[in-house]
């Protein structure tokens, strides 16, 4: 395995690393696109881009793994309703993982964009989506097997927007008002994250002094993000949601397109 970058950081570098992962914890506990925020940090550290998504699985599963326990905490989420979600999730992060070696993601990153600059409007001009759980659309096995599926595969093949597709899901397929569907979000991010992650240590592709010390820091901002989640409710989730999804996007425009 190569020599690890951040072995040679002096101690403000390690401080950088720290409250970067307490940022993008926070962020994504409330809105996903935490990556946003971790990836373009140790990737101008001198990070190549195999080794900055690896270390980037690493810290971003222990702040879903704590968005995710503090949600059920609150009793926000039933475990016992997630077991087909995240069987099935782990099922389609690993065929996207696998896949991604064969293939080249360049026809997703034109289409994404798009898709979530829809997700975008109509989440904007529907002010009243996800203030309140609504009858689901669908039985939950059959949602989990067409949703844990694919958004999984999605996950494992290309991943900006993920948390963005699962909330969207549950509140339009079990009928979930947005913070319900904000913290079964993480659940299954934290399933895709595993079992990416995984794949990743196998193959050597993480530095572990990185990923640890803002795996700290995303444990300390998923926390606080999960609490603002639970005692702000959706009125406080929608325009972060909608300030991601609109991040996200300009993000993936951006790579796509002009740089």
């Amino acid at each position: 395995m190569n020599a690890d970058p951040i072995a040679a950081l002096p101690m403000w570098g390690y401080i950088v690393l720290f409250v970067t992962g307490s940022v993008a914890g926070f962020v994504d506990s409330i809105a996903g696109g935490g990556g946003l925020i971790a990836l373009p940090v140790l990737m101008n550290l001198g990070i190549g881009p195999q080794f900055a998504l690896g270390t980037n699985k690493l810290q971003a599963t222990f702040g879903s793994g704590s968005a995710a326990w503090h949600y059920s905490r609150s009793g926000l989420v039933s475990w016992t309703d997630c077991v087909e979600g995240i069987v099935l999730t782990i099922i389609g992060a690993i065929a996207g993982t696998r896949l991604v070696e064969w293939l080249d993601p360049a026809l997703l990153k034109h289409i994404i964009p798009v898709v979530l600059l829809v997700i975008a409007a109509y989440v904007y001009l529907k002010p009243q989506l996800g203030e309140q759980d609504i009858h689901s659309r669908m039985g939950r096995i059959s949602f989990y097997a067409v949703a844990g599926l694919n958004i999984g595969f999605y996950d494992g093949f290309f991943g900006p927007g993920t948390g963005t597709f699962w909330a969207m899901a549950f509140m339009l397929g079990l009928g979930f008002n947005l913070t319900k569907a904000t913290a079964y979000t993480k659940v299954m991010n934290v399933a895709s994250n595993v079992a990416s992650l995984a794949f990743f240590a196998i193959g050597g592709h993480i530095y572990y002094a990185a990923g640890m010390t803002m795996a700290i820091g995303q444990l300390l901002g998923a926390k606080a993000g999960s609490h603002m989640v639970i005692t702000r409710g959706t009125k406080f989730i929608r325009p972060v949601f909608l300030t991601v999804v609109v991040a996200v996007t300009a993000k993936l425009l951006y790579n796509t397109y002009w740089q």
